[in-house]
């Protein structure tokens, strides 16, 4: 069998899991980018590889070139996919083992979170975003401040914000909530405040106001454009990392983070003040239950209370009072 025909029955055997859009893209670029390199190393184009051909050693020579010029996150993706590939060649017999085995894995690297740095930033960032600081061509500062406070109160990723509709927002006046659809479909649902739902209503207003000639229906984009279109996905990186520079926030921002700073922020704030794993779990769709630990861990609430017992700060005490 081909190894191409052996994928494209790999992703029909997928299809009653009803992978999102984001998660099939994802794993054909895996299946075609170490596909890729297994044509350098066999020396046959994609179309005329045999699966039996694809063996331990062809497997180990191409992640070896497709983590020459790859981040291990994207090396260890790589690696998933094309396991629950073999997997499923197994189970199909199609192969008769998984050489997977066979092919290193890079070890994941501990989650550090990323939330903006500085206490008082996120009500900054809020502030700088209400009043119109960001300048546009057609400033629109109900939308960006709506961006920017489902970041921060609400912890959505960019594909949940993209994803959200005017019928996401459920729920009597007082105790509305998001109904979010997150990674590998997984749906949750988020509970907001007053203020989250005034900031809503007043955007939702001033679409009104700047498309005057557009029916908005309740499956129509929650989060709009400058089109009237739901927001593209560069658009609203571009969003987020000018309300940053509008407020004079860039510095406080970590490396390669925007929007997800926000989402960072969000999950910090809740371990600070008292959330356990469980709860920041169901309020991000974490899929496991480490990740969310790893925000306890990483605000250290218990960990600053334990090192604050140290016998050797009384005597550090006495010293700064002397």
């Amino acid at each position: 069998m081909k190894l191409i025909d052996a994928q494209t029955a790999f992703f029909v055997a997928r299809k009653p899991r009803k992978d999102s859009p984001n998660t099939t893209a994802a794993y054909r670029r895996d299946l075609a980018g170490v596909t890729g390199r297994l044509v350098d190393e066999l020396g046959t184009a994609a179309e005329e590889i045999e699966l039996d051909q694809v063996d331990a050693a062809a497997l180990r020579a191409a992640f070896g070139s497709f983590a020459d010029d790859h981040a291990r996150s994207s090396v260890a993706r790589a690696w998933s996919t094309w396991n629950q590939f073999f997997q499923f060649c197994v189970a199909d017999g199609l192969v008769a083992g998984n050489p997977m085995g066979a092919v290193g894995r890079p070890r994941p690297a501990p989650l550090s979170p990323k939330p903006l740095r500085g206490e008082g930033t996120p009500e900054e960032l809020l502030a700088a975003t209400a009043s119109g600081a960001r300048r546009a061509r057609r400033p629109w500062p109900e939308r960006d401040l709506l961006v920017v406070a489902l970041g921060l109160v609400a912890g959505l990723r960019a594909a949940e914000l993209r994803a959200l509709r005017r019928s996401s927002v459920v729920g009597r006046p007082g105790e509305r909530r998001l109904f979010v659809r997150g990674k590998a479909n997984r749906e949750r649902s988020i509970p907001i405040e007053a203020p989250l739902e005034r900031v809503i209503e007043a955007y939702v207003e001033s679409c009104g106001r700047r498309f005057p000639g557009v029916s908005f229906g309740p499956e129509s984009p929650l989060v709009l454009g400058s089109d009237g279109a739901g927001i593209g996905r560069g658009a609203l990186d571009y969003l987020v990392r000018s309300c940053f520079q509008a407020a004079g926030l860039r510095d406080r921002v970590p490396a390669g983070a925007n929007l997800h700073a926000l989402r960072h922020t969000f999950a910090t704030r809740l371990a600070e003040d008292g959330a356990n794993a469980v709860e920041i779990m169901a309020l991000l769709g974490h899929a496991s239950l480490n990740t969310s630990q790893n925000y306890i861990e990483a605000t250290g609430a218990q960990r600053r209370a334990a090192a604050a017992s140290n016998r050797t700060y009384r005597v550090l005490s006495e010293l700064v009072e002397e």
